[in-house]
């Protein structure tokens, strides 16, 4: 790396958790300015967390003061205060910490030439963590404003889990051209030592969380010097943080760390963990990249890993040294989940990682960009459009489609353009724009970012102590007196007040708090895993004796598809009649399948009550029998019932509402006071229903679509599933539920239970009956 950094070259590094990347990203800037100090910003580092930053500031101040450099490494990001932000523009630090949001508000001011005029590099961490996300969109972009203040600047990428680094080296590069990025390799550094937690020798029939096996994750934490345990849920955090603590019986401090902690929160926890106060820290995707912390010697997964990268980058969190392995450990919580499980840790052995998927850029984050540039100064339109098209993905941007961004961004588009609020452009002679007045400045600076959060309420003590964020959705489920578990404590409900919920500490039994939002699906190649093992008999040797035998039955009461087979079973229940498809496509598609099904199955009389999902299959169930399942999957459903659906539900006035508000068309915040989120839903679905009606085609309405077809239903997945369907269907009628069927009819009824200790029994009862009934032969 120094090598390349004094040849002038760009770089990406891809190198094994505690092969020491970030020092290798930052040594040559320390050696740069060890040899000729000087003013000003020399090195900018982008990183998808805010928690990152910090630790990266403090791991970097250390060796710097120990070697009496005259460096300063300072963090911007939404946490940082706001009197250091503006001594930061006019004296920056050499070493400047941010995030993509930071970095692009920080473009947005008239003297950020004069800020980034000698800057020497940008490091990109953790650069799989938002790539092909809408952040990786935005920082793009900004580089490449960095790129045209600063010609000779050095680009660096840093990863530790990535399948396809030419991808990567393409979108790190100008004009996407990956041939100035070389690319760094590191060691591989120990195998990892991964294994599957077995509960009580069985694996549960029910439940995608773990939680039954709480007691020996305790013991494990007891055993270890200290335990990272990662949910895939903000939910899941919560519980199985009050799960941990009921069976902590030697009282050994363990703390929750998500991303809905307030600020204040989160920095007690990661100084905790820093300096070795902690014995165990429940946490969320929000560690998962790039947190250091030396004494972490076990990493758990609750529930299944979803894909190989990431459960490489979790367990990486274990000892962070190359010649030691990480230790991790997978507790699944049911049978399907144990396949998971295993399968990724084969993909592991195997070197096999997520497959890499990139689209072209966003245009509303295109749209909130450019804004971005018109507020630091007046642009050409021609010079503009060739700085966009050298990011990546902005490289095949169409010139109409830039002018149609402008023309939105400067009137609103042709059913707003009569009012006056949406024009935030106004073109002048040859090609140039500004901005139409000075309060959109103020305007943009406020409300720009990338991450669209649900509406949040503040929940404070009544003595002002913050403790948090959650959704108004969930709030307006709760009344005074109610009681829900959030930051590791009991709350009571007092009062709603404003945008806050005003609670109290309480010792009784409360609900989880809930957020929406996707949930991760199975990566595609985990699943083609488990669809192989399912037929592989030579396989079965490995796994527990409950799991051999549920596969046994299964394939003497019902069969085993092949991989490429997608196998449907019919068979009465309990004076229902219930069809589930295992499809293996992910939780995301089965639920948007599941609606469409449905719904279809309304249309020819079927009668039906209702379908339930998870991550291997769906099962739709009604008052009448399903004789020709086929007749349910056949291609045309995508055209006709999907549109139908997806113009008529919430999904695409959700993901218009997030579109809306990144393309600057709705605000967030006004000058002193914020919009609830019931005024921003108010004002977005005012407008869906205005441009629906007289302008379909605008440009906000595609991007809305887009992300509902990408994000919310895994549309690609969809599409296979059913041209699978349509090919490999394989109809099996049964006399009464199937081994395979539990999991998913474990769930049915779920949804009427309110979270507890009395649900949990109630559920467990409910699994057991319906195994004996499977599993007779």
């Amino acid at each position: 790396m120094l090598e390349l950094a004094r040849a002038g070259r760009s770089a990406l590094l891809v190198a094994a958790t505690g092969a020491g990347k970030t020092l290798a990203g930052f040594l040559p800037t320390i050696c740069a300015l060890a040899e000729q100090p000087g003013d000003g910003l020399h090195t900018l580092y982008v990183s998808p967390l805010k928690a990152l930053a910090v630790d990266v500031q403090r791991n970097l101040i250390a060796p710097i003061e120990e070697m009496g450099l005259p460096i300063r490494v300072e963090t911007r990001t939404g946490d940082t205060p706001s009197d250091r932000k503006a001594r930061q523009r006019v004296k920056p630090p050499h070493m400047l910490l941010t995030t993509p949001e930071s970095l692009s508000l920080l473009l947005s001011y008239p003297d950020s030439p004069q800020i980034f005029d000698g800057l020497k590099s940008v490091i990109v961490d953790e650069l799989h963590g938002f790539a092909k996300e809408k952040r990786g969109d935005l920082l793009s972009l900004s580089m490449a404003r960095l790129q045209r203040i600063a010609p000779g600047l050095r680009r660096v990428g840093l990863s530790a889990t990535i399948s396809d680094p030419d991808a990567y080296r393409s979108w790190l590069a100008p004009d996407a051209d990956m041939d100035l990025v070389d690319l760094v390799a590191g060691e591989p550094g120990a195998d990892p030592d991964l294994s599957i937690l077995i509960s009580e020798d069985r694996i549960p029939w029910g439940g995608h969380s773990g939680r039954h096996a709480a007691r020996e994750v305790m013991q494990l934490i007891e055993e270890h010097k200290t335990t990272l345990v990662f949910c895939n849920t903000r939910s899941l955090a919560e519980l199985i943080f009050q799960d941990l603590w009921t069976v902590n019986e030697n009282a050994l401090p363990i703390g929750i760390h998500h991303g809905s902690l307030a600020v204040e929160a989160r920095r007690k926890v990661e100084n905790a963990m820093a300096a070795g106060k902690l014995r165990g820290l429940v946490a969320t995707a929000s560690l998962d990249l790039g947190i250091d912390w030396g004494d972490v010697d076990l990493v758990v997964q609750m529930g299944a890993p979803k894909g190989s990268s990431r459960l490489l980058q979790r367990i990486g969190r274990a000892n962070h040294r190359l010649d030691e392995p990480s230790k991790g450990m997978i507790v699944p919580g049911n049978r399907f989940e144990y396949l998971e499980a295993r399968a990724a840790l084969d993909a592991i052995d195997d070197g096999e990682l997520d497959p890499e998927v990139f689209r072209p850029g966003a245009l509303d984050v295109l749209a909130q960009h450019i804004l971005a540039m018109a507020v630091a100064a007046p642009f050409q339109q021609e010079e503009l459009l060739a700085e966009v098209r050298s990011a990546a993905p902005y490289a095949g941007l169409k010139s109409e489609t830039f002018e149609e961004i402008l023309n939105f961004i400067a009137t609103g588009g042709y059913a707003l353009k009569a009012y006056d609020r949406f024009r935030r452009l106004v073109p002048e002679a040859d090609g140039m724009w500004r901005i139409a007045r000075p309060q959109i400045a103020q305007q943009h600076r406020l409300n720009a970012g990338v991450i669209v959060e649900q509406p949040l309420l503040t929940v404070r003590f009544r003595n002002g102590r913050k403790l948090g964020t959650i959704e108004e959705g969930y709030a307006s489920t709760l009344s005074p007196g109610d009681h829900f578990y959030f930051s590791g404590l009991s709350l009571e409900v007092e009062q709603f007040k404003d945008t806050d919920v005003i609670v109290r500490a309480s010792s009784k039994t409360a609900r989880i708090v809930t957020y929406g939002g996707q949930r991760m699906s199975m990566s595609t190649h985990l699943a083609n895993r488990v669809r192989h093992m399912l037929c592989d008999r030579n396989d079965w040797h490995r796994f527990p004796d409950d799991v051999s035998e549920w596969l046994e039955v299964q394939s003497e009461r019902s069969v085993l598809p092949e991989p490429h087979q997608l196998l449907v079973e019919t068979f009465p229940h309990e004076g229902q009649h219930f069809m589930v498809a295992y499809s293996f496509e992910g939780w995301n598609a089965h639920q948007s399948l599941g609606m469409l099904i449905t719904k279809r199955m309304e249309k020819i009389g079927l009668k039906p009550l209702g379908f339930v999902a998870n991550d291997y299959g769906l099962a739709c169930y009604g008052l009448e029998p399903i004789t020709d399942p086929k007749a349910l999957f056949s291609p045309d459903i995508l055209e006709q019932e999907f549109v139908t659906w997806v113009e008529s539900s919430m999904l695409l006035k959700t993901a218009f509402r997030e579109v809306a508000v990144i393309g600057g068309l709705v605000e967030r915040h006004h000058p002193g006071k914020r919009k609830s989120g019931r005024q921003v839903s108010f004002s977005t679905d005012l407008i869906y229903d205005v441009l629906r009606r007289y302008e379909p085609e605008h440009l906000l309405l595609r991007a809305a679509w887009d992300d509902a077809r990408r994000r919310m239903t895994e549309l690609g997945r969809l599409v296979r599933l059913v041209d699978r369907a349509s090919v490999t269907m394989l109809h099996v009628e049964v006399e009464r539920i199937t081994p395979m069927a539990v999991p998913l009819m474990v769930i049915v009824g779920r949804e009427s239970l309110p979270p507890g200790a009395e649900a949990d029994e109630t559920l467990l009862t409910q699994a057991e009956t319906l195994a004996q009934e499977a599993m007779t032969r």
